[in-house]
């Protein structure tokens, strides 16, 4: 908004599950922050949650940049997940429910998308995964 001085962003080093656990920890304060409803805060750190586990797994490691939003006087926050993996070689069967390529449910790339108001995917074999979504507040 414009005049606001309390933009807040943050980035984490998803290296690990410490920086899982980092990471779902400063999701949810800044839903917190952004006025988000306990629902949509539970979404929003479930999404996180799977997309910071799947840089780490698939994308060997990266980093969460975290960011308070403001559109058309709504409050909310954008989330860009970035690693130097491999990236996805079909980017339509990575977000069908169920597929994987590790042992997990196949649940985390459809899942932060149905989780998310909005998601954009940018990946290419040998160039890495960029994941960014947005969760607004009502």
């Amino acid at each position: 908004m414009p005049g606001d001085t309390a933009r807040r962003a943050e980035s984490i080093e998803l290296d690990g599950s410490a920086g899982v656990v980092k990471a779902r920890q400063l999701v949810r304060a800044l839903a917190q922050e952004a006025g988000l409803s306990l629902v949509d805060q539970t979404k929003l750190v479930t999404a996180a949650s799977e997309l910071a586990r799947n840089t780490v797994v698939y994308g060997g490691g990266g980093r969460m940049d975290a960011e308070a939003a403001w559109s058309n006087g709504r409050s909310g926050v954008r989330l860009l997940f970035a690693d130097e993996g491999p990236g996805i070689p079909d980017v339509e069967l990575a977000l069908t429910d169920g597929w994987t390529t590790g042992s997990g449910m196949g649940l985390g790339l459809s899942g932060a998308r149905r989780l998310a108001d909005e998601f954009e995917l940018d990946t290419g074999v040998g160039r890495g995964t960029r994941v960014t979504i947005v969760k607004w507040a009502r």
